[in-house]
């Protein structure tokens, strides 16, 4: 596999906590229009891993590259710019906000910010603003939420409100998407309808994802690679039937039974 292959690459990452060793010197690799899951018990470092590569904790020691760059320790917004986007267990929506508006301010390049261009450019502000208006009611209507353009986002349900963070990446034109539990708290219904979006995007759109998430059938319906972590050390990585039968992982994850 070429390194350009590759639009992420995790090499010997480690995070500690004073004594506490959180994550190990971790190696990861993502392929490009990959899916990519990161399972493992509770404490095992997955969130501190998405943590670290999204920019929002300094690794102690090892390398992140981001589309053949040097990203180590880059701040998350310039980290959004290059193309990297994440996503939260606990969704992290603009609760009085509407969900047309909650998407509208994740649009990139708004010139209405400067407060030059607002006093001496409107008319290029009022176009940008009525272009991302425009892809913001796109991205409601291939999320299949165009009933809920004039919702406030504090009033969805909990698969809606995973829906609007999956179209929060779609604003940018992610090239690769950090999906922290997408399943968690969402009904089965709605959870199909979650990993549905995620595999279109992937298949129609070519997006890039590692996913954390505790569902294994989820797991096994969107990853081909799947990297299982323990005590913040990889224990292995293949398959999920190869994971699901792989002695450690039953020991370590499954608590002794084969699921």
């Amino acid at each position: 596999m070429a390194a350009s292959d590759n639009v992420l690459s995790v090499l010997g990452l480690k995070k500690n906590f004073g004594g506490l060793h959180a994550v190990r010197g971790v190696d990861l690799n993502v392929e490009r229009g990959a899916i990519v899951g990161l399972i493992g018990p509770n404490g095992a470092g997955k969130t501190t891993m998405f943590n670290m590569i999204a920019g929002e904790l300094p690794p102690t020691a090892g390398s992140i590259e981001l589309l053949g760059e040097d990203v180590t320790g880059q701040r998350t917004d310039l980290l959004y710019h290059k193309g990297l986007m994440r996503t939260f267990q606990l969704s992290n929506e603009y609760a009085r906000m509407t969900s047309l508006e909650n998407l509208a301010v994740a649009a990139p390049r708004q010139v209405g910010e400067s407060i030059w261009s607002s006093w001496f450019a409107g008319a290029k502000v009022r176009k940008r603003e009525a272009e991302v208006v425009e892809l913001a009611r796109e991205t409601l209507d291939f999320l299949g939420l165009t009933h809920v353009v004039d919702e406030l986002a504090g009033n969805l349900s909990g698969g809606q409100k995973k829906l609007l963070e999956i179209g929060r990446t779609m604003m940018n034109d992610s090239k690769v998407v950090l999906l922290d539990e997408p399943g968690a708290g969402v009904n089965p219904t709605l959870m199909r309808k979650v990993a549905d979006m995620i595999e279109q995007l992937n298949q129609e759109r070519g997006y890039t994802f590692c996913i954390i998430e505790h569902d294994m059938d989820m797991i096994a319906r969107l990853c081909g690679k799947v990297v299982v972590l323990a005590e913040g050390q990889v224990l292995m990585q293949g398959t999920m039937d190869e994971v699901r039968n792989d002695e450690r992982v039953i020991e370590a994850y499954f608590g002794g039974e084969v699921v």
